[in-house]
């Protein structure tokens, strides 16, 4: 993980659906320059549902909402911990980062760490390298999503994770 300094601040991104706050399944396809990742988006409560019941979802549910977010020029990525329960162990949460939602972190502290990791390579110059390099965190119901990349795009499906994923595979790799 990354340190986090008094610099550093988390801006909401709401352009991208808001995940399924009980089970999203995220899943993460990745070439060497671009990564997707894919996830249920949380559907609206049924006016005759009593709270009796539990729908289970799984990576093959058919009858699902996808949504895709293609991050282009991605240049590193962690998938994982903190789950909703610990997030207040995530180094931003002070920050103001949160379970289900999405994030941008301006100032961020682990760009300016790969910078640094950079800065032996005989051509390395600081400007270059942090030029148009974001950092973005999707925070789900049990892991985390989070990237430096350049940008991103969003697409919205219909099916299951798996039919999705075998999709795009082809616009990642």
């Amino acid at each position: 993980m990354y340190p986090v300094d008094d610099s550093v601040s988390v801006k909401s991104i709401t352009n991208i659906p808001q995940c399924s706050i009980g089970a999203p399944i995220p899943s993460v396809v990745s070439g060497e320059h671009r990564t997707a990742v894919l996830f249920y988006i949380e559907k609206e409560v049924a006016a005759d549902w009593d709270g009796t019941s539990v729908r289970v979802v799984s990576a093959d549910s058919e009858d699902e909402q996808v949504a895709c977010v293609i991050f282009d020029f991605c240049y590193a990525t962690m998938f994982g911990p903190p789950n909703d329960e610990a997030y207040d162990g995530h180094p931003l949460s002070e920050k103001g980062l949160g379970p289900y939602g999405v994030f941008e972190i301006i100032d961020s502290s682990w760009i300016r760490l790969l910078e640094s990791l950079n800065s032996v390579h005989p051509c390395h110059e600081k400007e270059n390298f942090m030029m148009n390099k974001h950092h973005y965190v999707l925070s789900f119901h049990d892991t985390n999503f989070e990237c430096v990349a350049r940008d991103y795009e969003v697409s919205l499906h219909s099916g299951s994770i798996k039919t999705v994923a075998a999709k795009i595979i082809d616009s990642v790799l």
